[in-house]
């Protein structure tokens, strides 16, 4: 068990999401952010399956099948796109079947549009993540080629992953100052209407 360097890494993983959060404008959730990973259900699985180098949850998948961690948290916490995931309605789910397309839809699951203010917690999140991970060879365009490399393997309303990808492309081509700025203007651009 890996108690202390797993409390470490998510903790250090929050302070960074709290910074950038705080930079954005998004001071309650970045106060907020990641909390349930001390709760049990999430640290005691992390400490067992901690690594160091990766999240917990793909060790713990990769050896019993699922991460009920992984579970726990994303049903918690809004700025993961999976926690905006939900089953079609039957008028949507017939549309499909007839031949109809919608964004993000399936015949079987539904992907919402993520509000705003959880995409650009969702960015924090990523940039964060890539920073703690890979420590002193992290650069700026890492949290997009993460992006990039998952794209095929998820599922996430088509207009969500327009935004998060539009966030790490200012991120990987100007630079984290100008992103912030970026991603500040869209949220208050967005209240204003």
């Amino acid at each position: 068990m890996h108690i202390r360097d797993h409390f470490k890494t998510i903790t250090r993983h929050r302070r960074e999401v709290r910074r950038l959060c705080f930079k954005i404008g998004l001071y309650r959730q970045g106060l907020t952010h990641d909390l349930s990973k001390y709760s049990p259900q999430e640290f005691l699985p992390g400490c067992r399956y901690y690594q160091g180098f990766r999240s917990p949850n793909d060790q713990e998948r990769q050896q019993t099948g699922c991460s009920r961690s992984w579970m726990h948290h994303k049903g918690r916490n809004r700025h993961h796109f999976e926690y905006w995931i939900d089953y079609p309605s039957q008028e949507q789910r017939d549309f499909v079947k007839n031949g109809g397309t919608r964004m993000g839809l399936s015949d079987r699951f539904q992907a919402v549009e993520m509000p705003l203010e959880y995409v650009a917690e969702m960015f924090c999140d990523r940039v964060a993540a890539c920073k703690v991970y890979k420590g002193d060879a992290y650069t700026q365009k890492d949290p997009l080629a993460y992006q990039e490399k998952m794209r095929p393997h998820v599922f996430m309303h088509p207009e969500t992953e327009k935004l998060i990808t539009q966030m790490l492309t200012v991120l990987s081509m100007e630079g984290e100052d100008t992103a912030c700025r970026f991603i500040r203007y869209l949220l208050k651009k967005e209240k204003r209407l």
